[in-house]
């Protein structure tokens, strides 16, 4: 029996969300083989598509969240449109959604209703808030995951307000969390006789399940963890260093065995007899003053010998990178990390790579993002069974 091509395939997910949490989950399906539908509204679109920077008036966002994806379009609130989503159902293994909660069942979409033509399908439901509890109806987004999660409010310095990262960080989690969790009900449908079901994540619960203690800290504790800036209480000495050519570099120890390698690249063995220093609890008790000397060696060091120090004692660090040093960096050149996808009209368009790599499969060219509705005489053709004349009356109709 010969093995599919590509790890995924022979799943087809349906692809009903907005922006980026459910969608993206989707993409990382896409990127191992699977089918996916991405359904979008006539005429206008995935909000993305809007959403810039722009080449050519082609979305460079876009491109990157929806590649590998086939796009046809449907109106969801349009009673045919509805009827049609039932029968996209019954040849699906999944569908993902990301409305806020209750719209579905306005437009008699919700789980119940679609299982009725599919009892094996799963529904991934993503929400800024989660599809029960007193604020269910409210709107969601990162920023909003990641303030209500907990996150926001630990991020950046005690005398300014708190800063968010610098991506969607709460959606990408989110995405991530959905893809696993798609994936471990495909399974125990697939493998252990499971059953069909639905699936309810929120924005913030994937935040605040990656909030390490900071639920235990305060419970048994009584903490309340606040801003520390670039401190954390697992690195002592750690911080932001400036180097000698005014780039930052990151260091940061915690076990007491890198502590000793660090001090003896430094050339301050001294430091390990000081009281002070001798564990990483009384370590972080004066972490201030270590990270002043480690400052101080980092910034007067010339940064070649500074580097050949860090490596000879197997320390861990990084340099603070701009896209410009990734762009550049031979790592991620000999790596592939940074593809190129050839889009028809503007061209190469470079943007990560698939992660992570597998051993035993073929890689899966990246397919450039499609069209908006480039796929409806395809898939409404050949799993609906619909005619062109019924395609195209469909569209006059709005409807697709």
């Amino acid at each position: 029996m010969s093995q599919p091509k590509h790890m995924l395939s022979g799943l087809r997910i349906l692809d009903i969300g907005t922006m980026i949490a459910g969608p993206v989950a989707c993409t990382l399906f896409a990127d191992f083989g699977a089918e996916v539908i991405k359904v979008e509204v006539p005429e206008r679109g995935d909000t993305v598509r809007d959403i810039g920077p722009f080449v050519e008036g082609e979305c460079l966002y876009w491109h990157v969240e929806a590649r590998n994806k086939k796009s046809v379009t449907l109106n969801l609130r349009d009673p045919q449109g509805q009827a049609m989503l039932c029968e996209m159902v019954k040849h699906a293994d999944a569908v993902v959604e990301n409305f806020r909660p209750g719209t579905l069942e306005k437009w008699n979409l919700g789980f119940e209703e679609l299982r009725k033509h599919n009892p094996k399908l799963i529904m991934l439901r993503i929400s800024g808030f989660g599809q029960t509890g007193p604020y269910r109806e409210r709107a969601g987004y990162d920023r909003i995951g990641l303030a209500f999660g907990g996150l926001m409010g630990i991020t950046g310095y005690p005398d300014r307000p708190p800063v968010r990262s610098g991506t969607s960080t709460a959606d990408y989690q989110t995405a991530l969390m959905g893809a696993f969790s798609l994936m471990t009900a495909i399974y125990h449908r697939d493998q252990m006789g499971g059953e069909g079901q639905e699936i309810d994540l929120s924005m913030y619960e994937s935040i605040i399940r990656f909030t390490e203690v900071l639920v235990p800290e305060y419970d048994r504790l009584g903490v309340v963890r606040e801003r520390r800036g670039n401190k954390h209480f697992a690195a002592a000495p750690g911080e932001h260093f400036q180097t000698s050519d005014g780039r930052y570099l990151i260091l940061t120890v915690s076990a007491d065995a890198g502590f000793q390698r660090l001090c003896h690249a430094m050339g301050r063995a001294d430091l390990l007899q000081d009281p002070r220093y001798t564990t990483h609890s009384s370590r972080w008790e004066h972490v201030d003053a270590l990270n002043r000397i480690l400052g101080d060696w980092i910034a007067t060091t010339p940064v070649d010998q500074l580097c050949a120090a860090l490596d000879e004692a197997k320390l861990a660090y990084s340099f603070i990178y701009s896209i410009d040093d990734i762009m550049n960096d031979p790592h991620y050149a000999e790596r592939g990390s940074i593809v190129a996808v050839d889009h028809p009209r503007i061209g190469p368009v470079k943007m990560a790579g698939v992660f992570p790599r597998f051993s035993h499969v073929e890689h899966k060219p990246i397919a450039p993002a499609p069209d908006l509705g480039q796929h409806n005489e395809e898939y409404y053709g050949e799993v609906l069974g619909l005619r062109p004349e019924q395609i195209r009356a469909l569209s006059e109709q709005g409807v697709i």
